[in-house]
């Protein structure tokens, strides 16, 4: 063989291995028409697992190649240090037949030291909430809600993060968050406890959306039990780079229950996201009020195509020159009929013996024994 013929070979051998890779690694995607419950399974209270307990799950996501989950906890530090799961769900066309869980690893700050606690630094605590595994990078992302305690003798102001981390937990980079995602004492920004719960991948793991779960304080009031308008942002991020380069509006249903008493707590927000192609993600609404120990859970397919890109309009309470996000209900969970607890994170999973894709949602039980940590399966019809 000549060496120009040899080097055509070569070429075209590693064209062809890397087209073959990026086939490997096209992100999951479905035309979801309507998706049909299988089956719940309940993790055990207060699970021990290598020296920890299990609960607090905020987020799920699928690594289809190794046929594994990745759940995050929502400990901040206080029970055991900062961390997220790995786990064995098996699952039937009957539904789930079991979860097992294979290891824990906890997140590493800068210096590689684990999370403390807000009795050892209440300035530095996390709040966990969503994770994603890309397997172009092979590593994961985690977000964290940061606090915003304003008290005239304690104030705490932590911004939220999102954090690219190895899959040992170590940590590899910050993203650089927007001004309008830093605490302030005053009414400006995030509220504590609703900023950035959900997060997903797409356009094949080159992009990284996040949400905020309740509206910022200059973009309007919380969801009430009436139309408030209420609107919330989902961040686009480069997920290579960790900048943000849009935002989109998405409105936000009213609570679904009055509380009892009137005046208690009630909240709708969003807790998690998930991309299910161009443009199209799945979005839920979790609605709570206090009263009913239940959440309602409503799934929406949600389209980003036609949304204004409102990263310049820093109030959406005073300037309503923007489209926001177009969305349909997929389900109402309150439909079928069976207790739903806390659900906070969704992921596509396995396809089922019938070719089927899943959805699969997990519950955070928030370490009480009342609530439970429950993992939903849903079958998708296209």
């Amino acid at each position: 063989m000549s060496r120009f013929a040899a080097f055509l070979f070569i070429s075209f051998f590693t064209l062809c291995s890397f087209v073959q890779a990026q086939k490997k690694i096209s992100q999951p995607a479905a035309n979801i028409k309507s998706i049909k419950f299988l089956g719940e399974y309940d993790i055990p209270y207060n699970l021990k697992f290598k020296n920890t307990t299990v609960g607090g799950l905020s987020g799920i996501d699928y690594d289809a190649k190794q046929n594994v989950y990745y759940l995050i906890s929502d400990d901040r530090s206080e029970i055991n240090p900062a961390r997220f799961y790995t786990a064995k769900i098996i699952i039937t066309s009957k539904g789930i037949d079991s979860v097992h869980f294979l290891d824990v690893q906890f997140m590493k700050q800068p210096d590689q030291t684990v999370y403390p606690g807000k009795k050892q630094d209440r300035f530095h605590t996390p709040d966990p909430e969503a994770i994603r595994y890309n397997p172009v990078a092979k590593n994961l992302v985690w977000s964290s809600e940061g606090e915003r305690i304003v008290k005239e003798k304690d104030t705490v102001l932590e911004n939220p993060s999102v954090i690219k981390i190895a899959t040992n937990g170590s940590f590899k980079k910050a993203f650089a968050l927007p001004d309008n995602l830093v605490m302030h004492a005053t009414e400006k920004g995030p509220r504590q406890n609703g900023v950035l719960e959900g997060m997903s991948f797409a356009d094949n793991y080159q992009s990284l959306y996040v949400n905020v779960e309740e509206p910022l304080y200059e973009d309007g009031p919380r969801a009430d039990v009436t139309d408030t308008l209420t609107y919330i942002r989902i961040l686009k991020f480069n997920a290579a780079t960790g900048t943000n380069t849009a935002q989109f509006a998405y409105k936000l249903e009213p609570v679904a229950h009055p509380a009892i008493p009137a005046n208690a707590f009630k909240i709708n927000g969003v807790p998690d996201i998930l991309n299910i192609g161009k443009d199209k993600f799945l979005v839920i609404e979790r609605s709570f009020s206090t009263g009913k120990l239940a959440c309602t859970i409503r799934v929406f397919e949600t389209d980003l195509s036609k949304a204004t890109n409102i990263k310049d309009i820093p109030s959406l309470k005073t300037n309503h020159n923007f489209t926001p996000a177009e969305k349909k209900l997929l389900i109402n969970m309150d439909d079928l009929g069976i207790y739903i607890d806390n659900i906070e994170g969704v992921t596509l999973g396995p396809r089922l013996p019938n070719g089927h894709k899943t959805l699969v949602f997990i519950a955070d039980n928030n370490f009480a024994m009342l609530e439970k940590a429950q993992v939903l399966l849903f079958e998708i019809m296209e």
